[in-house]
C-alpha cells in the first residue's frame, strides 16, 4: 500500500483537470494540504485536448503551462495519476477515501527519452486524440504530460515488447513487476472535479455516427485541426483522407432534447463558431463552413466573436434542426435533410464532412459516492446543504466554460477551507 499522509484537515480533489488543478492550486497557495487524484496518466484534462480556446484562439498550453508551474512548486499538493476513487464514507470534516492505482509501469527514474517507445512494436489506440489513430504501447500521454513520465500500455506486459522496452531504458525506469494498489487516507473536505464527457453520439441514430465515417464530433474536430494531432493538423475525411474544405456543424447534437440531454451545454456554439476558424485558416476562401442551428447561445463577450463570424463570407448559418443525415455511397459525401424555418425550404445539401456539437455529461461514474450527494436531473451536483463538506467544481457542477469552470473550482476551494479551517479550531 503506497503511505499517502492526509488527515482530516486535508482537502480532497478529485479529477486533475482544469478545475481539479485550480481548486487544489488555490487551496494549497492558502496552506491547506491536498490530495490531487487524476485516473488518466496525465494531469490536464478535456483542456489538455483542445486546439484552442474561444474567443481569444490561443493555445490551452498557456493556462496549463502556468499552473504546472505552479503545482510543481507547491510541496503542500500529492498528485496521484492513474488513480480512480472507489468510496468515500463519513461526513464533514471526517471523510475516508479508498482510491484504486493503477500500474503504470514507468517509475520516477523515467526522463521521457522515448527509447522504449521506440523498442516497441505494439501499437494501441490514441486515447488523448479520441481513437483517431494509434501509438506504440509505450508512450508519453501528451507533450505536455504531468507527471512528464512513459506508460506502458497493459497489454503487452507479459509479451517480449515489454522486455524490449525494459532492456531499451537506461534508467532503470521500467518495473514491470508493478502491481494495482489501494490507498485509504482521510479528508475534511471533497471537491469533485472530474469534468465532463462529450455525449454518445451513437445515440442520435438520424445522425449517423459510427455507421458514416464522415460524421464525427466536434471534440475529434478539435483534434483533427490541431497540428499535434493524428493528422498533423490538416482537416481530412476519416473515409478517404480527402481535404474536408465544405463542412457542416450540427448544433444541439443531443442537447436540448427530452430523448438525450434535457440542458443546454453552453459551449456547443462557441465551439463551431470556434472552429470555422479552423477551417478558414486551413483554407481560406476556398473554405466554407455551414452551422445548421436552432438558436445561437453566445452570452457576454462571446457575442462580439459570434459577430465577427456572422460577417466572414465563408461561414452560413441555416437556422433548422436536421432530421436526418445520409452519405453517398460513392463520393463519401454526407447530406444534411431537413427544413430551412427562414422560409420553410427544404434542403438536401451535400458536405465534405459533418460536425456534431455534442453536449456535456458529468463525468460521475466510478465512484461509490456518499448516498445523501444531491445532484440534478442531469447529474451534475447541486450547490446544497445537504451535500455538507463535498462540493461539485467545475463541470461536475454545470456545464462550464474553461473560465467559468476556473471560477467555480475557485469558489469550491474556498468553502472546502472553510471547512477545513472550522476543524482545525475544533481540534486545537
Amino acid at each position: 500500500m503506497t503511505d499517502v499522509i492526509a488527515t482530516n484537515q486535508t482537502i480532497l480533489v478529485v479529477g486533475g483537470g482544469i478545475s481539479g488543478m485550480t481548486a487544489a492550486l488555490e487551496a494549497a497557495e492558502c496552506g491547506k494540504n491536498v490530495v490531487l487524484v487524476e485516473k488518466n496518466p496525465a494531469l490536464g484534462g478535456r483542456v489538455s485536448q483542445l486546439y484552442r480556446y474561444f474567443p481569444k484562439l490561443c493555445h490551452p498550453t498557456c493556462g496549463l503551462e502556468i499552473n504546472l508551474r505552479r503545482l510543481k512548486q507547491n510541496p503542500r499538493i500529492r498528485v496521484l495519476t492513474m488513480a480512480e476513487v472507489t468510496a468515500i464514507t463519513g461526513g464533514e470534516g471526517d471523510y475516508s477515501a479508498t482510491v484504486k492505482l493503477a500500474p503504470r509501469y514507468v517509475n520516477e527514474n523515467c526522463t521521457a527519452c522515448g527509447e522504449c517507445s521506440k523498442a516497441v512494436d505494439a501499437e494501441v489506440l490514441d486515447a488523448f486524440n479520441y481513437n483517431l489513430g494509434k501509438i506504440k504501447a509505450a508512450y508519453l500521454p501528451h507533450k505536455m504530460a504531468y507527471p512528464q513520465r512513459y506508460v506502458l500500455d497493459p497489454s503487452i506486459i507479459g509479451t517480449a515488447d515489454a522486455d524490449k522496452a525494459k532492456a531499451a531504458c537506461k534508467y532503470g525506469a521500467i518495473d514491470l513487476d508493478m502491481k494495482e494498489e489501494t490507498v485509504q487516507f482521510k479528508a475534511g473536505a471533497v471537491i469533485w472535479a472530474t469534468g465532463w464527457k462529450p455525449y454518445d453520439a451513437a445515440k442520435i441514430q438520424p445522425y449517423g455516427y459510427g455507421r458514416f465515417s464522415n460524421v464525427i464530433t466536434s471534440v475529434e474536430f478539435e483534434r483533427l485541426a490541431d497540428i499535434h494531432g493524428p493528422t498533423k493538423g490538416k482537416i481530412l475525411r476519416p473515409s478517404d483522407g480527402k481535404e474536408a474544405k465544405n463542412i457542416a456543424f450540427i448544433q444541439c447534437a443531443g442537447s436540448r432534447d427530452e430523448n438525450h440531454l434535457r440542458h443546454c451545454s453552453r459551449i456547443c456554439c462557441m465551439a463551431s463558431l470556434k472552429q470555422t476558424n479552423y477551417v478558414r485558416e486551413a483554407y481560406g476562401d476556398a473554405g466554407k463552413s455551414t452551422i445548421y442551428y436552432i438558436d445561437i447561445r453566445a452570452i457576454d463577450r462571446f457575442e462580439d466573436f459570434y459577430q465577427k463570424v456572422l460577417k466572414d463570407p465563408t461561414v452560413s448559418f441555416i437556422k433548422s434542426k436536421v432530421a436526418k443525415v445520409t452519405q453517398d455511397e460513392k463520393t463519401g459525401d454526407v447530406i444534411l435533410h431537413g427544413v430551412n424555418t427562414e422560409g420553410y425550404h427544404r434542403y438536401a445539401t451535400p458536405h465534405d464532412l459533418v460536425v456534431l456539437a455534442v453536449g456535456m455529461e458529468p463525468s460521475v461514474t466510478g465512484a461509490n459516492l456518499p448516498a445523501e450527494i444531491v445532484s440534478d436531473s442531469s447529474g451534475f451536483i447541486e450547490a446544497d446543504p445537504a451535500n455538507h463538506a463535498f462540493f461539485g467544481a467545475g463541470c461536475a457542477s454545470n456545464p462550464l466554460d474553461v473560465n467559468r469552470a476556473v471560477q467555480s473550482a475557485t469558489a469550491s476551494a474556498l468553502r472546502a477551507i472553510q471547512v477545513v479551517n472550522r476543524v482545525a479550531r475544533v481540534e486545537g
